[in-house]
């Protein structure tokens, strides 16, 4: 039974939306006239403005919420991950995809939404809303979608990523208490040297795709002698870049150019990476990105894709938060649909490396980071952009965890006329890592 104050507007939106949530809230309401709805021992939940029912009218769902979350027009008094993983319990035990409300219970929703002042025309989207305009995956498109991610601030990504500013998935190896995110990220690195065969002579010409903040051209320069190629639309993560090459000294090793993967020139190279970049090509165009890739390394090389995946039937743009806060035209599709699109550009795939349960530990400690600089961010990039940042690492962290998400390691190789394969020194070590 629901403790309530006397017919305040928070009891009046629980009784409304019972049909809607099959009885019961299953949050504990507090709205911007102060009554209060639902179990004590709920997650807490605030609305402080009637602008959250207009956005959730014009955005019904996951937008509208996020919306109005990241504008401070809602409020969750516990931890996100906490409170989502306990109202997701309820939908499931309720069994609320297959409600439908009746045309009685819409009629009513409506009633209470024009008295209260929420109806009206669409209210702004928050400025951390991205906005991208043009042709799908178009040149001009898809720098201004990385620019709103990647470009946010460097001294931001600082203070979340590890030493290496490695902005993918690590590798954890260890269960030891002394082995940080740092470690992870370098066992990453040199997974992914040592899989793409740098470890076999120095001076070797690599390719790096998507360099982000250069954590893997860097290692490749330095660890294993290589002479580097990386690539970026990012103007931010160059200029990163190009500080650190220089401070160690690699201006002879590492090259770094704004220039997008469909426009590199002077291929082929010994071997080729991209990290988590695959994912923001697009489903059309991924067929062009993987050609790129293969006529880019010699024949007998190898090349490594790094990518995020989701479940055949799940949203491939991950949902309509991270679509329109974080990651605009992301595309993401079962491992197996995205290694048959690799191998019709002519690659042969070697190696399929499930490393879910990495992501998991590593969203964990980016997660941990963030919250105990939480001052510090806000500081830099405002208590909106904070939000949302702290809504995508909870909602992030739950999709590996709960297997909505995947990433994967695909290593293939260009095939050589003579047909041999150059047999890779790498042995994985096939860590469990709790999740």
């Amino acid at each position: 039974m629901s403790v309530t104050s006397s017919s305040g507007i928070a009891e009046r939106i629980a009784n409304i939306l019972a049909p809607f949530v099959g009885g019961e809230l299953p949050v504990r309401l507090t709205a911007w006239d102060g009554s209060v709805a639902g179990p004590p021992d709920a997650p807490k939940i605030s609305l402080n403005s009637v602008n959250v029912l207009r956005r959730l009218l014009w955005s019904p769902g996951e937008l509208g919420a996020a919306q109005a979350y990241v504008t401070g027009e809602l409020d969750v008094e516990a931890e996100i991950g906490e409170a989502l993983d306990h109202v997701w319990s309820v939908v499931r035990s309720r069994n609320l995809q297959a409600v439908r409300p009746s045309p009685t219970s819409l009629i009513r929703l409506a009633k209470l939404a024009r008295e209260l002042g929420a109806f009206g025309r669409p209210l702004a989207p928050p400025a951390s809303q991205a906005v991208v305009k043009g042709r799908l995956h178009s040149l001009i498109r898809d720098r201004a979608a990385i620019s709103h991610h990647y470009d946010l601030s460097n001294d931001f990504y600082e203070l979340v990523l590890d030493s290496h500013m490695a902005y993918s998935s690590g590798y954890w190896t260890s269960e030891s208490p002394e082995y940080s995110l740092d470690d992870a990220q370098r066992d990453k690195l040199d997974l992914v040297c040592r899989k793409i065969g740098l470890d076999a002579k120095p001076g070797q010409r690599f390719l790096d795709v998507g360099c982000g903040w250069g954590s893997l051209s860097l290692h490749a320069a330095e660890v294993y002698g290589a002479k580097v190629v990386g690539v970026t639309i990012s103007r931010e993560q160059k200029a990163f870049i190009d500080k650190r090459i220089a401070d160690r000294g690699l201006q002879d090793r590492i090259e770094i150019r704004i220039q997008d993967y469909r426009e590199i020139p002077d291929g082929p190279f010994d071997a080729v990476a991209s990290i988590e970049m695959g994912e923001h090509v697009g489903e059309s165009n991924y067929p062009t990105y993987t050609s790129a890739l293969r006529s880019n390394v010699r024949p007998g090389g190898r090349v490594l894709i790094q990518q995020m995946s989701r479940k055949e039937g799940d949203h491939p743009d991950g949902g309509a938060f991270i679509s329109s806060f974080i990651a605009p035209d992301m595309y993401m599709r079962p491992v197996g649909r995205t290694v048959a699109m690799i191998e019709a550009a002519g690659l042969e795939v070697r190696d399929v490396h499930a490393m879910r349960e990495h992501y998991v530990r590593t969203v964990e400690v980016w997660t941990e980071r963030f919250e105990a600089r939480w001052d510090d961010v806000v500081a830099l990039v405002g208590e909106e952009t904070a939000r949302v940042w702290r809504l995508y690492l909870v909602g992030g962290g739950m999709a590996f965890r709960d297997g909505r998400m995947g990433v994967d390691q695909i290593l293939a190789v260009r095939p050589s006329l003579s047909g041999r394969v150059e047999f890779s020194s790498v042995r994985p070590q096939w860590v469990g890592v709790s999740t």
